[in-house]
């Protein structure tokens, strides 16, 4: 797998990082490495998209945490959590697009850290079957 861009973003402490996006997270880019850019030539502002990226300050070791680290919660299977640290920490965060210039898009309330790899951005379907 190789990363297609990466965040630019001013959280930069993990600690003090929200610990999802509607906790306090600010705006962000994406900034898109230039041979992609065909392939995010019809991102636009107003658009919801997932992006996916990789949590690389993550604990790959970790199986078990307590959710949002709180020792008073029973201790639970990463899959059953938002945690980052997991085997393979995949960050999932969906994201509306406020603006496009060139190689970055600006997406609001994105809770990943400045420089974490951007590995996919696809986009929110509806909720349709």
């Amino acid at each position: 797998m190789q990363p297609i861009g990466h965040v630019e973003s001013p959280l930069t402490d993990r600690s003090a990082a929200p610990k999802q996006a509607d906790e306090g997270a600010p705006d962000a880019w994406l900034v898109f490495a230039p041979e992609y850019a065909r392939a995010m030539a019809e991102l636009a502002a107003g658009q919801d998209v997932l992006v996916l990226t990789w949590l690389d300050r993550a604990d790959r070791s970790v199986l078990a945490v307590h959710p949002r680290s709180d020792p008073n919660r029973p201790e639970t299977g990463v899959f059953s959590t938002r945690s980052p640290d997991r085997p393979n920490p995949i960050g999932l965060h969906r994201a509306t697009i406020v603006a496009v210039d060139g190689f970055r898009v600006r997406v609001a309330h994105l809770e990943a850290l400045d420089g974490t790899p951007i590995v996919d951005v696809k986009p929110v379907l509806g909720t349709e079957r």
